[in-house]
């Protein structure tokens, strides 16, 4: 199947962040990217607004062509800003507040209630849901109990290993995609994937629906310019 490219736009709002004003204007990069090819944008507004700002995701939410996904910790404020953007991908990240980056997935049975809760009123809000996780089938399973319609596989063990055992690094993934797509569950999949790493994931992960990558592309740009980082990703998820 086709993989779409989500961009995280995240690194572009700590640049402007850390001088104040609007250089790099989020919403125009975002903009760029869908005009390079980008089969969508991903942000993810963390409680200090250290990168996304609220005033960001309602921005964007009136000047995106693709698909917005939003990420988060789903607490009253993440779910009032889906509630009222109505993105096409809501992501839910257990993530506790302060952490620097994402780097663990939900444990779904512990949270089956709420993410239950959860799944049932983004499907009333017309918006999909994904939830962050590792790869244990537990975790899989119970993402499918509670009515979850995709899962986003952490990658970050996956290219941690790579570079050694590539093929060891991929089999938890590929066992992964394959339960989940027994289940009825669409694969999305984030966290240090990168030109490096990246074609190989694609080749063996036939399911893949969806890729969101942000801080590896985003340092690309920098060398290759961010239309040429685009295209270069899109290659590596040609079938």
């Amino acid at each position: 199947m086709k993989t779409k490219l989500s961009v995280n736009i995240n690194k572009v709002a700590t640049l402007r962040n850390a001088r104040g004003g609007n250089v790099p204007n989020v919403l125009t990069f975002a903009a760029d990217c869908e005009r390079f090819g980008a089969e969508g944008i991903t942000v993810h507004p963390r409680p200090d607004e250290r990168h996304i700002t609220e005033k960001d995701v309602y921005g964007l939410a009136e000047i995106y062509t693709t698909e917005f996904n939003i990420e988060g910790y789903p607490n009253e404020r993440y779910m009032k800003l889906i509630r009222d953007v109505r993105p096409a991908q809501a992501t839910l990240v257990p993530d506790p507040p302060g952490v620097l980056t994402s780097d663990a997935g939900w444990d779904t049975k512990q949270n089956l209630e709420l993410l239950t809760d959860l799944a049932n009123e983004l499907k009333e809000l017309g918006v999909r849901s994904s939830v962050f996780v590792d790869t244990n089938p537990v975790n899989i399973e119970y993402a499918s109990k509670a009515g979850i319609d995709r899962i986003e596989l952490y990658t970050g063990p996956y290219a941690e290993m790579y570079d050694d055992k590539r093929e060891d690094a991929i089999a938890p993934y590929v066992h992964a995609a394959k339960l989940a797509s027994e289940l009825g569950l669409g694969v999305n999949a984030g966290h240090d994937l990168s030109l490096d790493n990246l074609t190989y994931f694609k080749q063996q992960i036939s399911s893949l629906a969806e890729v969101s990558i942000g801080h590896a592309l985003i340092s690309d740009a920098l060398y290759l310019g961010i239309e040429n980082a685009i295209q270069m990703y899109l290659r590596c998820l040609k079938d």
